[in-house]
């Protein structure tokens, strides 16, 4: 049961300096409909220095990269500014909207739309922009926030972006391929190709069987018709900054093929696909039972090559100005 009910809810770590003293001080932003709250990690190096804004991926995966949907944290993304902080690094990662601190009295679920988390993640950019201490802006995302940074970025003709395990087709076309990998009945299959075939045409569908309502609700409805209706490939092409894709090779929810057609739609990216990462960014086997288990793991270590990877983009953004 544990097994199984850890499958459907998933719909590295460089040594820090010695006697170095980083800061981790939380933030908060408000938007005109709202407060966000956040957590910037700045670096033991006299200021300025790059910031790197990392935003989360989807359902309700917070600023530090845990869901309550899932037993255990793994502390992806805190331990990944931790580990930008210890390369003289900044960054902020923040609580999307309904999600973790960033609770807002009033605002509904069935009112939230895919590009209300991008305009969030543009104030997030202009609010790090206005600090002297940052000389640089880098927008990371991951997996959902792939998709969101890579709008954002255009919007702040940021200085770099970074896609972590980003998907680089429709999200539509992803959901098909994750319950196709399933053994769903015919039938349930059916739905599921019925309701995204719908939502993809802007259409909202009235009956949703209980086996598929944590996904196709009514009241998420609107923003998965918001959501799906943008295809990565396509907006990454517009980006005018230099880029880079990091992608794990034990990945069990966004395929190497779907960096690879990232990098094809943005010829000028740097490709960098890590031996053994998985999804929440940890050295993991391919194994399904090692898989479910470094979701609520955070004694693993994260990915060492992705800091790496990361660092030597603003290393040559540096070089470059």
């Amino acid at each position: 049961m544990y097994n199984e009910a850890m499958k459907k809810a998933i719909c590295i770590f460089p040594l820090l300096l010695v006697g170095a003293v980083l800061a981790a001080e939380p933030v908060r932003l408000d938007t005109g409909t709202g407060t966000l709250y956040g957590t910037l990690e700045t670096p033991a190096a006299k200021p300025p220095y790059p910031v790197v804004l990392i935003i989360a991926g989807s359902g309700p995966t917070d600023r530090d990269g845990n869901s309550p949907l899932l037993p255990g944290k793994n502390d992806s993304l805190k331990m990944l500014a931790e580990g930008l902080a210890a390369r003289g690094i900044a960054s902020l990662r923040y609580d999307k909207r309904l999600i973790g601190e960033s609770k807002i009295v009033g605002l509904k679920e069935e009112d939230l739309r895919f590009e209300t988390y991008v305009a969030d993640a543009v104030r997030w950019g202009e609010y790090l922009r206005k600090d002297p201490r940052f000389r640089s802006l880098v927008v990371a995302g991951h997996s959902e926030g792939s998709l969101i940074g890579m709008l954002a970025a255009q919007k702040l003709a940021a200085n770099g972006y970074v896609s972590i395990a980003g998907a680089g087709r429709p999200a539509g076309q992803v959901v098909l391929e994750q319950f196709r990998s399933r053994p769903l009945p015919a039938d349930l299959m059916k739905q599921v190709e019925d309701d995204v075939k719908a939502l993809d045409a802007g259409h909202t569908v009235e009956s949703v069987p209980p086996a598929l309502a944590a996904l196709f609700r009514p009241s998420v409805q609107p923003y998965l018709i918001s959501w799906f209706r943008y295809d990565p490939a396509r907006e990454i092409a517009r980006l005018n900054m230099p880029v880079l894709i990091v992608q794990g090779t034990t990945d069990i929810q966004v395929s190497v093929a779907d960096a690879k057609l990232l990098a094809q739609a943005s010829p000028g990216a740097k490709l960098a696909v890590i031996e053994g990462m998985n999804h929440v960014l940890k050295e993991v086997p391919a194994a399904m039972d090692k898989q479910i288990a470094s979701y609520g793991d955070p004694s693993l270590p994260l990915a060492a090559k992705l800091v790496n990877e990361i660092a030597s983009l603003i290393d040559g953004l540096k070089a470059s100005n």
